[in-house]
C-alpha cells in the first residue's frame, strides 16, 4: 500500500466508525496495517496528515501499531 492509500483507509475507518468508537478504529487500523506501515517505512505522522484526522491522534495510531505484536482483529 502507498501512504496515500493508508491515509485514505484511516480516514474511512475513523469517519465511518460507530458513535463512540472512532478512537478504537484508529487502534484497529494500526493493528491491521502495522506490517505495511513498518515494511514501507512510512511515517505515522505523515499517515495522520494524509488522512485528515486531527494530529493529536498520532499517539493512538502508535498504540495500535504496538498492539499488533499481541493481537489480531476479528473479522
Amino acid at each position: 500500500m502507498t501512504i496515500n492509500q493508508l491515509g485514505k483507509k484511516l480516514e474511512d475507518m475513523y469517519c465511518n466508525a460507530q458513535k463512540g468508537n472512532a478512537v478504537a478504529m484508529i487502534h484497529v487500523f494500526g493493528i491491521t496495517y502495522a506490517k505495511e506501515i513498518k515494511e514501507g517505512n512510512y511515517s505515522k505522522k505523515d499517515i495522520i496528515k494524509v488522512s485528515g484526522i486531527p494530529s493529536s491522534y498520532l499517539t493512538e495510531l502508535t498504540k495500535g501499531i504496538k498492539l499488533a505484536e499481541y493481537v489480531v482483529p476479528k473479522k
